[in-house]
């Protein structure tokens, strides 16, 4: 069973149309009642309560029929709650605290197969085999997606993967632009 990996640019909240598209895009394929995990791995503590919020506010504008019903995910309880979940969502903010966060589950391909796991800024870069963010600087992701990519992409940064995985595409990510893949 495929897994859809939908990676998001940056900045997934707010009024920008992309990122109604970014939520439908989510729920397209989602059951009529879905789980949807919230993973704020990335954040710091005293932003989680406000990102629940606002991404919340973001999926119920966008769920149709839909019967969403809402995890925040814990390190913890992280693997059985995925497997409970139809979707992942992975919050931005640090790219590195979420990677140290998720490393912990050596099992993540199999845990997210068949799901839906969206990614936005910090989330999307972590998914990939390598990425530059503005933050870390460039640095090796989980591989889930075999990609190279550069969120919150601007010009001046089309050149900081070059010298790494020649044998992998770059994905140029503007803010509230997003891109699907299935593997």
């Amino acid at each position: 069973m495929k897994t859809k990996f939908i990676l998001h640019g940056g900045f997934a909240k707010g009024a920008e149309q992309e990122n109604d598209a970014f939520f439908s895009e989510i729920l397209k394929t989602a059951p009529n009642r879905a789980k949807v995990l919230l993973v704020y791995f990335a954040k710091d503590a005293d932003r989680i309560a406000d990102s629940k919020t606002e991404d919340v506010e973001q999926f119920n504008k966008n769920k149709g029929d839909r019967v969403l019903s809402f995890q925040v995910a814990g390190e913890s309880s992280f693997p059985e709650q995925v497997r409970e979940a139809d979707i992942v969502y992975l919050g931005g903010g640090h790219s590195d605290k979420l990677l140290d966060a998720l490393k912990k589950y050596p099992n993540l391909r199999e845990l997210f197969e068949g799901k839906i796991v969206a990614g936005d800024s910090a989330g999307a870069n972590v998914l990939t085999s390598a990425f530059y963010s503005q933050k870390i600087g460039v640095s090796e992701g989980l591989g889930l997606v075999p990609i190279k990519i550069i969120s919150h992409y601007l010009e001046e940064n089309k050149d900081k993967l070059n010298h790494l995985r020649s044998d992998l595409e770059t994905l140029y990510l503007p803010e509230y632009q997003f891109k699907v893949f299935e593997i």
